[in-house]
C-alpha cells in the first residue's frame, strides 16, 4: 500500500506540474528564464552508493530555474531515513553557472560550477553540510546521443561530521540504437581526512551499472533498473546497514516536465 500511494503521488504531481510548467515557461522565456524539473519514485535512495532511506522507497522531486546568462538555481527534495528519530526530509538548494567551452571544433563540453547545501530541515540536530562542485559534460562521445560526465566535489564538513573530503565521479550514458533503451554506468571515488565511514576507513569507491527506457507513449517518462553499490567493508555491521552499502538492484521511475 505504501508503494502504491507513492506511485499515485508521483502521477498526480508530474501531470499537474507539466500543465503548469507549459504555461509558465512562455512567460519566463520573455525574461530570458527557463524552468524545468522532474518527479521520481525510486525503490532505494542511494547517494554515492550508500542508501539514504534504509533501503526503502523514496519520492523525490527537483526543479531548476535558469537564466540565459548561464546562472541557475536548483532544488532537490527527498524523504530520508538514517535509522534515527530524525531527519525525515532532505532539501538541497544549489546555485551555479554553466557555459560551453570551445576546446576545438569537435569538442565543446559544458562547464558547470556551483555550490550545493545538503539540508535536513526536520532534524533536531545539525545535519546540514555544504559542497562545491565542478562538472564537465561531453556530448556524443563514441555514440551519437551519448553523454560523458566528469565531476569534482569538495567539502570541509563531510556529512556534517567534519573533515575535508573530495569526490571524483566519471559517468557515461548512451542510447542503444533506436530501441528506446539506453545504458548507464558510473564510478566514483570519495576520500576524506577523517576515518568516518561505516568500516572506519577514510575512502571508498561507489559504482552504478544499469539500463533505462524512455516510455514513448508518455513523453518525459523514463524507467531505470540499475545495480548500485560500494566497496565499503560490511563485516560486523547490521543486516540493514550491509544491505544499504552492498550492491543492490534499484528501480526508478522519473517524469521530466
Amino acid at each position: 500500500m505504501k508503494f502504491t500511494r507513492k506511485v499515485f503521488a508521483l502521477a498526480v504531481l508530474s501531470s499537474s506540474a507539466t500543465m503548469t510548467m507549459a504555461e509558465e515557461n512562455t512567460t519566463l522565456s520573455k525574461m530570458g528564464l527557463s524552468f524545468s524539473g522532474n518527479a521520481a519514485l525510486t525503490t532505494d535512495y542511494r547517494f554515492r552508493g550508500m542508501t539514504q532511506t534504509l533501503s526503502d522507497p523514496a519520492v523525490q522531486g527537483s526543479f531548476t530555474l535558469a537564466h540565459k546568462s548561464g546562472i541557475y538555481f536548483s532544488a532537490f527534495a527527498s524523504n530520508v531515513n538514517f535509522g534515527t528519530a530524525d531527519p525525515h526530509l532532505e532539501l538541497d538548494p544549489s546555485i551555479g553557472f554553466t557555459t560551453p567551452l570551445n576546446i576545438s571544433a569537435s569538442v565543446k563540453p559544458i562547464l558547470d560550477i556551483g555550490v550545493v547545501e545538503y539540508n535536513y530541515p526536520s532534524a533536531a540536530d545539525d545535519f546540514n553540510w555544504t559542497e562545491a562542485y565542478a562538472k564537465l559534460t561531453f556530448a556524443d562521445i563514441g555514440i551519437k546521443g551519448s553523454s560523458l560526465l566528469t565531476n569534482v566535489n569538495y567539502t570541509n564538513d563531510w556529512a556534517a561530521v567534519g573533515g575535508n573530503s573530495w569526490n571524483f565521479t566519471l559517468a557515461y550514458s548512451a542510447p542503444i540504437a533506436d530501441t528506446g533503451f539506453g545504458g548507464v554506468a558510473s564510478v566514483g571515488y570519495t576520500t576524506m581526512d577523517k576515518e568516518a565511514l561505516p568500516d572506519a576507513k577514510d575512502n571508498y569507491v561507489d559504482w552504478k551499472v544499469g539500463v533505462n527506457y524512455g516510455v514513448k507513449s508518455i513523453p518525459g517518462l523514463t524507467a531505470e533498473l540499475a545495480a548500485i553499490g560500494t566497496n565499503i567493508d560490511t563485516d560486523g555491521l547490521s543486516d540493514a546497514t550491509q544491505r544499504g552499502l552492498e550492491t543492490g538492484a534499484v528501480f526508478t521511475l522519473t517524469k521530466a516536465f
